[in-house]
């Protein structure tokens, strides 16, 4: 693929430009090391260093024209413009105001726009995003549409499953367009998004391009803040997503939905706004939205769908899940922008037993929006997705069982925030008889104050804590395990509280103190590969360590793997 550069950059907020501009673009990239001959440079601004200092490899990389924002240093200019080789080249120096934004606008450009072509459904939220876009992903396809994703665990860009290799939920936008335009080119329809709120923030712009249909909203709590400022900011880029709702206006995609065609039907709805109702942010997110909005509750909200009489067990759960009798929302309606769509209360209603194997009641909900957020865009009644929840998989990393005939339960959770730990230690101590032993920590150069709030909860309902290294980062891995711990010095008085900053050790040691019948909980890495110092990366895997550590304590598999 070529793109010349003078069409690229056409009606963009431009500074100056020198050199020429009707080179071929045949790639993007913010990484000088990846540039190759016909590549447009990205030369982002960064926390330690600025890109414009690789301007000049990029260029001998082969890199045609470079973006930056700023002002280049006079030794830089000299070197380009004298430099005899880059002279040669001429390559175009394109000075902008924000060299992020110009990223997303010029890769949308690049990969002609493929979230024009595709069913964009967002997710956002502090607690469930990468569940819910599994579930609406395993939805869709198990009634014949064809879909892709991409989340903080997994992908498919229409060639299978495969893990992400970055600790990034949403990648750049370089990266963002061209998954994209792979799910395009694979004949999909639909595009499942994991949108943070680092990639929903302006400072980032990673998804400044994407036009959304759908936008899905589980829960905002306390997180992140290091990068947003304050909660209010957080918030607020999450609610991004539904601001953008319907920016490209109703989509007509059955082009390129082989499913939809077959089954005559106009599968894309206006865009709508999907919030969980158990949230106390569920009012702001529908006050801000640009489209109306549908709602779901596990926990007794007033919502369009919702949950009862729900019965956990260890493997998941049994319920009644109670819904209109008819769509509230046609196909191509224009309801008033930002109010919500038409409540259920005022129609028939239905109701059906459920049944869905992920533990955890927070899987219900997620199971709710998930249908909604399936129903919406394929125009299916959302009875007709009921029967597939027991058919649902989890995902690497999310309440995962580990067994290997050792006579305790293993779990490995994602859960790294104070409202996780509320979320899921209270259901598993209610069903748990044993002991809880929990293993985790908190990350480093991130916020600060959720540490002790961590340490308190889990105090409330475990009987040991083991603290160790998550991604202790720039900081002293000790003094973050101090900061947890400072909030239940009981624990430490009653022999009850460890300090390993290993994680293997700390895992080692969990595995030592249980007993049969005991629970030992390994939170906070879930999926991820690596431990973060502040010199290097480790490779490390959470599920591969405590399954090696079990076979050196010379436990009998007994137990299929799941």
């Amino acid at each position: 693929m070529q793109k010349q550069l003078s069409d690229l950059i056409k009606g963009l907020d431009i500074n100056s430009i020198e050199g020429d501009v009707h080179h071929l673009i045949s790639g993007l990239s913010y990484d000088s090391r990846e540039c190759k001959a016909g590549s447009l440079f990205f030369a982002l601004p960064g926390l330690h260093t600025d890109g414009k200092e690789y301007i000049i490899q990029a260029i001998q990389n082969g890199a045609a024209a470079v973006v930056y924002e700023g002002i280049l240093e006079n030794h830089l200019r000299e070197l380009l413009l004298k430099d005899p080789s880059t002279k040669a080249m001429n390559p175009a120096l394109i000075q902008v105001m924000d060299c992020r934004w110009t990223m997303s606008a010029i890769s949308s450009r690049f990969f002609e726009n493929p979230s024009d072509s595709l069913c964009v459904i967002g997710v956002t939220g502090t607690e469930g995003k990468s569940t819910t876009v599994s579930l609406i992903y395993q939805l869709l396809n198990a009634t014949g549409f064809k879909a892709g994703f991409f989340s903080t665990v997994m992908s498919d860009i229409g060639e299978g499953e495969k893990p992400n290799p970055q600790h990034q939920t949403t990648p750049e936008a370089t990266t963002v367009q061209q998954m994209l335009a792979e799910m395009r080119d694979h004949s999909l329809g639909f595009a499942v998004v994991e949108a943070s709120s680092h990639g929903l923030s302006p400072r980032t712009a990673r998804l400044a391009h994407v036009h959304f249909d759908i936008g899905l909203v589980t829960n905002v709590t306390h997180e992140h803040l290091e990068f947003h400022g304050s909660w209010e900011q957080y918030r607020s880029d999450k609610a991004n997503l539904f601001r953008r709702l319907g920016e490209a206006g109703v989509k007509n995609l059955d082009m390129v939905d082989l499913a939809a065609k077959g089954q005559k039907r106009i599968r894309i709805v206006s865009p709508i706004g999907i919030i969980c109702a158990d949230d106390p942010n569920a009012s702001y997110f529908a006050h801000e939205s640009k489209a109306p909005c549908l709602t779901y509750s596990s926990k007794g909200a007033v919502a369009d769908l919702s949950a009862h009489n729900i019965v956990g067990d260890s493997n998941g759960a049994f319920f009644e899940i109670e819904g209109p009798l008819e769509m509230p929302v046609e196909h191509n309606s224009r309801a008033k922008q930002g109010k919500s769509a038409p409540k259920y209360q005022t129609v028939a209603h239905l109701t059906l037993s459920a049944r869905i194997n992920l533990p955890g009641n927070f899987n219900v909900q997620n199971a709710l929006g998930a249908i909604l957020a399936a129903s919406t865009a394929t125009g299916l009644h959302w009875r007709n997705f009921v029967p597939l929840l027991p058919s649902l998989k989890p995902i690497k990393g999310r309440m995962q069982r580990i067994l290997e005939g050792q006579p305790f339960e293993v779990i490995i959770d994602y859960a790294h925030t104070p409202s996780s730990f509320k979320e899921i230690l209270p259901s598993i101590r209610r069903e748990k008889k044993g002991r809880i032993i929990c293993v985790f920590g908190s990350a480093g150069e991130r916020d600060r104050e959720k540490r002790p709030q961590q340490g308190r909860i889990a105090a409330d309902y475990c009987d040991i804590l083991i603290l160790t290294d998550e991604d202790p980062r720039g900081e002293d891995p000790m003094a973050i395990l101090e900061e947890i711990a400072s909030s239940c010095p009981e624990l430490s008085r009653e022999d009850r509280l460890y300090l390993i900053p290993d994680r293997p050790a700390a895992i080692r040691k969990a595995f030592s103190l249980a007993k049969p019948e005991d629970l030992v909980l390994l939170l906070g890495k879930g999926h991820e590969n690596s431990i973060i110092y502040s010199d290097r990366a480790i490779p490390y895997d959470e599920e591969t360590q405590a399954r090696s550590i079990l076979a050196d304590m010379r436990f009998g598999i007994k137990s299929e793997r799941k």
